[in-house]
This record gives structure tokens, C-alpha cells and sequence, in this order.
């Protein structure tokens, strides 16, 4: 797929790279941090075509210098399925990662279900429209190389690096980069911009947590997963919907609805207006529902999407005519 992407300087020595599409699922930020002769990269995008893009820009950026790290916010494919563009790289994750990466579906799962689920079902509609523009063939899965729990400090060059576990948050196995000299912080997942986020681990408090803990490292700006950098007043704003969002499914919860329900009748307020991918509400609710339900069982991922993709395909068809 063509991409406009933008790679953007915040912060000496720091750059951040952000696809220019809003709405969608797969594209994600990441970021480069370079200083004498030496670079870390943070993440890389979906497929090994987008990887080319943001290494093209970052080659520049960088001046070219060589790049054997890479920090890895959390196991989700469009954040980790472009590192073997990278072959030798070191690949840092917290250990934790590595269960997520077992849950994740694999590329080649993907790509069937883009080519072979049915399109006139809810699931085989959405897949293909959010996911059928990226291509999974030949992509290899990498795992971690380096893993740690808790924390993990690195310097690249003169720059201080600090990798903090915040998961189970989105995943399993979250980390943020923090630069506490250029006051910046790569969140990954933990915090999305712009879009309703999809939770896979949570609860939410775990999450709204997550981003207290960044908040209080006073960074001024904070690069989300996806969508526009953020400053701190925007990430306050993110945590009151976190809470908002808790304290919702709570109540819908003790009245007996399901997530799917509850979803629903959020939506139905426009409780949260001005997200995109409200239909990603079931994913996260089906995820603290579970929570709510004490269930220690695995989420099934793959009906959490299902359960988005119906309330994608009712709000997208057409109203019925009056009788």
C-alpha cells in the first residue's frame, strides 16, 4: 500500500514517525532516538513494505547510522511484524511479551481470513476493511531477543533511555520509553489519540494506572500508539475517558447486560463523541467485562472482533425506509 507517513523531530536527537490516515486499524507510530553514531529504534510498522518506508526516513534522520536496537512497546503485529527488515538487530521486550505473542495471530491467520472469510458475514466485512490493504504474505515473526521485567536502562550515545514494564495494560506485556532529559515518553498502546482504544488485557484500571505513572514523569510530549503526539493535557483528557469508561462498565455490568450491550447503549448516548472506531467499545468492554466477571480464562480475540465488526457493519448500512 502507498502511505503518506510524516517523520517528525520532538526533541533533540528525537524523532517520532506517524502514518497520516486517522480511522484505521495497522498504522502505527514509532520512533527513532539517535546520538553519536548511535540509535534505538522504537517498534516498527505492520508489514516489511512499511518498515522500508520508516527506516527510508529514519537512514536519513539518523545520518545514516546502523540499527542493531529496537525497543518493543508491546507483541501486537502492527508494532512488531516489520523487524525482520532488521536482521541481527537487537530486539528488547519485556518478558511478559512473550505470552502475548503466543495469543497474537500470525500473519499467515490474518491473511486467510482477509481472502477466505466471508464478506457478507460481520467478521469477513470488517477484516477486509480495515486489514485486506496490508499485505501479511512472507512475513517472518520475530521474538524478543533481550527480555527484562520492571525496568530496563540503556544510553544511545549521550541520551539516557529508560524502558519501564506498565503491562498487563494493552497487552500482557506493555513497556513506555521514557527520555527524561528530552522529556519525552513512547507509550505505545498504553494510549491511543484520536481513536477509541481496543484493550486486550486491562482491566482499565490498569491502564488509566499506566498513564498516571507517564503523567508523573512530567514528559511534554507523549508519543501515543496511534494517532497525534499528545501533551500532557490531552493524556489527562485520556485518562478522565479511561475512568469514565470503567466507572460505565461497572454499571451496565451489575445490571446484567453484556459487553456487546453495553457497548451498544454507549453508543446510543454518544457518550464519548469524537472518537473514531466507536465500534471498538466491544472490544474493550468485552475485555473488562471479563474482568468484571472474574473469568481467569483466555479472551478469545477473534470474538472480541467479531463482536466490532456487528456494530461496524449496523452503523455503516443503510437506514431502512419508513413503512
Amino acid at each position: 500500500m502507498t502511505l503518506a507517513s510524516d517523520l517528525r523531530q520532538i526533541a533533540p536527537g528525537v524523532f517520532a514517525w506517524r502514518p497520516r490516515a486517522d480511522g484505521v486499524w495497522g498504522l502505527a507510530n514509532c520512533g527513532l532516538i539517535t546520538s553519536h553514531g548511535d540509535a534505538i529504534l522504537v517498534d516498527t510498522p505492520y508489514t516489511p513494505a512499511l518498515t522500508d518506508t520508516f527506516l527510508d526516513a529514519a537512514r536519513v534522520a539518523a545520518g545514516h547510522t546502523a540499527f542493531n536496537r529496537v525497543a518493543v512497546t508491546h507483541a501486537n503485529g502492527d508494532h512488531t511484524w516489520g523487524l525482520q527488515q532488521l536482521p541481527g538487530a537487537e530486539i528488547i521486550a519485556t518478558r511478559a511479551t512473550l505470552e502475548h505473542q503466543c495469543l497474537e495471530p500470525t500473519p499467515q491467520q490474518l491473511f486467510t481470513l482477509c481472502h477466505d472469510a466471508d464478506p457478507n458475514q460481520a467478521l469477513g466485512w470488517y477484516v477486509r476493511r480495515h486489514f485486506g490493504r496490508f499485505d501479511f504474505s512472507d512475513i517472518q515473526v520475530l521474538p524478543p531477543t533481550t527480555t527484562f521485567t520492571g525496568r530496563l536502562d540503556l544510553r544511545v550515545g549521550s541520551i539516557p533511555v529508560e524502558l519501564l514494564e506498565v503491562g498487563p495494560a494493552h497487552t500482557v506485556g506493555d513497556l513506555i520509553v521514557h527520555l527524561p532529559e528530552q522529556r519525552v515518553v513512547f507509550a505505545g498502546d498504553v494510549v491511543f489519540s484520536g481513536d477509541h482504544p481496543s484493550h486486550w488485557a486491562g482491566p482499565l484500571k490498569r491502564i488509566s494506572d499506566a498513564c498516571r505513572r507517564i503523567l508523573a514523569l512530567a514528559p511534554e510530549w507523549i508519543v501515543p500508539g496511534h494517532g497525534p503526539l499528545m501533551t500532557p493535557d490531552a493524556l489527562r483528557d485520556h485518562v478522565a475517558y479511561l475512568d469514565d469508561l470503567a466507572e460505565q462498565a461497572a454499571l451496565l455490568h451489575a445490571q446484567g447486560l453484556t459487553a456487546l450491550e453495553a457497548a451498544r447503549v454507549l453508543l446510543k448516548e454518544d457518550r464519548y463523541p469524537g472518537l473514531a472506531l466507536p465500534e471498538r467499545l466491544a472490544i474493550t468492554l468485552g475485555t473488562e467485562f471479563h474482568h468484571l466477571r472474574e473469568d481467569s480464562s483466555t479472551p478469545d480475540l477473534l470474538a472480541l472482533m467479531t463482536q466490532a465488526a456487528h456494530i461496524a457493519r449496523d452503523s455503516a448500512a443503510p437506514a431502512s425506509p419508513a413503512a
